[in-house]
């Protein structure tokens, strides 16, 4: 959906204060198994965002009608300010998997999990961001990254589906070569 400038940074600036409440919580006087347990839940919670970042691509906003007629918009307008809503992403970061973990799982994976999650998804967000609205250097990791992209927008088979990394879609069959 098109939103505001602030609507659309404001991911920029609530993700790092969550993301910063979460591991301040991990902080506090704790044995050292759950700390490992902790981080060892968040690296799993930021490889988990690449994968899930592949499937939301290619089969939620490109599959279902209603989010793929917004994802048609960022096709047309890849500058565009059109996104998902801070209340959604971080409504479903809360209530789909740092609530249910917390009663499964403990406080420290759940937070763990949630805040890799959240850096995986932030780290989505600034490449997303550099990758349409930024001039980058020539062969730059961003600039790569910028030209797999590309393919995707303007390529004539679907495909590389993964804006962060192209593992999934090397993995899937789904990248675009030049």
């Amino acid at each position: 959906m098109r939103l505001s400038k602030v609507g659309y940074y404001a991911d920029f600036v609530v993700y790092p204060a969550v993301i910063l409440a979460l591991t301040t919580a991990e902080l506090r006087p704790a044995e050292a198994p759950k700390r490992l347990q902790w981080l060892i839940a968040c690296v799993v919670g930021i490889a988990g965002w690449t994968l899930a970042e592949y499937i939301i691509h290619r089969f939620v906003f490109h599959r279902i009608p209603l989010a793929a007629r917004m994802h048609d918009m960022h096709h047309s307008s890849p500058g565009a300010l059109i996104g998902a809503p801070l209340w959604s992403s971080l409504g479903a970061f809360g209530l789909g998997v740092f609530i249910p973990l917390w009663w499964q799982a403990g406080f420290d994976v759940a937070s763990g999990l949630t805040t890799g999650l959240m850096l995986g998804y932030l780290w989505y967000i600034l490449v997303h961001t550099a990758v349409h609205r930024h001039r980058l250097d020539r062969g730059s990791f961003l600039y790569q990254t910028k030209l797999r992209h590309a393919r995707h927008h303007y390529g004539v088979q679907e495909g590389n589906f993964g804006v962060t990394t192209g593992v999934w879609d090397r993995l899937f069959g789904t990248v675009i070569e030049n």
